[in-house]
């Protein structure tokens, strides 16, 4: 009793509840309603007596639901309740329409539903769900290609350098269109060749829900795949970035789905040998490589000196510090140019005026040594 309302739940799910007298309106269950029988799938859907709905799970022997009124079998909606709730491995509802919910206890399981029945009838419009955060085995390539959508690909680099092909799979595991949320999850190749039970696409374990406008809901700026590993090359722990706005969900104009890359940037790079070397306009020595790539190799520090002619010369244009010159004060104001030669900072005239001066100098000292010699040797003549 709630409210002055009475409900009333029947014993078993197959009992026919009957309310009568002059009170009945009184207290909830209105004039000429008074009798209320099970709800009887049978009798709303005749033609499913008799049929079946079968749930596999990971691959194991399915497990069936039977419509009819024999033993363990399953007529109404509470009975239906019950055979959905005792499946093995599985998590299962049934809501008040008739719509089953099936989610496997292990991630890493898929779930499989058949059997005569129209499974369609109880709200399931996907009859196959792979595993939600698990993996795609080679059995499975055949149903998960043509449940997804190719997701493009990038380039990546081992620890050697070598390019690594990563191609990427989008399958949508949720739908608006059929009352619950659009939901993407994102898979990506480790093994082109996979057989069997080898595992042929990972998921990346994350969950991607869109709203009605088409943009993520929660955002997800990134998702980090875990021990990346493609076909046996290791590349470790990759970081797929996207933003704030950088993936979104928008109808096509065509029938079919796909998936389309408007911007890709990556960090990552193929080997290369050094080219060449030079400074740049931070102080910075920097490489230049055959594969394109210009890296930062060392960064060169400017100094100062309180006694800077105190230095001491060295080989090669170097100086050192001396007790007279101080220690070296880092971080000094200036650059440095790179391929460039100092400009000369005297006054060319004065300079030539200098040497000329220098030169007619040298040549009149010259004349006085000649003539000073022709005297010595005259003398040395008369002597003899």
């Amino acid at each position: 009793l709630s409210g002055g309302q009475i409900a009333l739940t029947g014993s078993s799910a197959t009992a026919n509840i009957t309310v009568g007298g002059t009170g009945a309106a009184s207290v909830g269950f209105g004039a000429g309603n008074t009798n209320f029988p099970p709800t009887d799938l049978l009798t709303q859907d005749p033609s499913l007596n008799g049929q079946t709905l079968t749930v596999s799970v990971a691959g194991g022997t399915p497990q069936v639901i039977t419509f009819g009124t024999g033993a363990n079998q399953v007529a109404t909606l509470a009975q239906l309740t019950t055979a959905v709730q005792g499946l093995t491995g599985v998590v299962g509802s049934v809501d008040a329409t008739g719509d089953i919910s099936l989610t496997a206890t292990n991630s890493t399981s898929s779930l499989v539903v058949g059997g005569t029945a129209n499974a369609a009838d109880f709200g399931i419009t996907n009859t196959q769900a792979l595993a939600t955060n698990g993996a795609v085995i080679g059995n499975d390539l055949t149903t998960f290609n043509g449940e997804s959508i190719d997701g493009g690909s990038i380039t990546a680099y081992d620890s050697q350098g070598n390019p690594v092909n990563v191609d990427f799979r989008w399958a949508k595991v949720s739908s608006a269109s059929d009352g619950g949320t659009d939901a993407w999850q994102l898979f990506y190749q480790t093994n082109s060749s996979a057989t069997g039970t080898q595992v042929a696409w990972q998921n990346t374990g994350q969950t991607f829900t869109f709203n009605s406008s088409g943009e993520m809901s929660p955002p997800i700026s990134g998702v980090t795949l875990q021990n990346l590993t493609v076909n046996g090359d290791s590349i470790g722990n990759v970081a797929l970035q996207f933003g704030s706005n950088g993936l979104t969900q928008f109808a096509t104009s065509t029938s079919t789905t796909s998936a389309q890359v408007s911007q890709l940037q990556q960090n990552g790079f193929a080997a290369g040998q050094l080219q060449s070397v030079s400074v740049d306009s931070q102080n910075r020595v920097v490489g230049t490589f055959t594969n394109g790539q210009t890296i930062p190799l060392a960064e060169i520090t400017l100094a100062t000196f309180n006694g800077e002619n105190s230095l001491q010369a060295l080989n090669g244009g170097a100086y050192a510090a001396t007790s007279d010159s101080g220690p070296a004060i880092l971080d000094a104001t200036g650059s440095i140019e790179g391929s460039s030669l100092e400009s000369s900072n005297v006054d060319i005239a004065t300079q030539f005026s200098q040497l000329i001066v220098a030169q007619q100098a040298y040549s009149a000292n010259a004349r006085i040594m000649s003539t000073a010699d022709q005297m010595i040797q005259s003398l040395l003549q008369v002597i003899q």
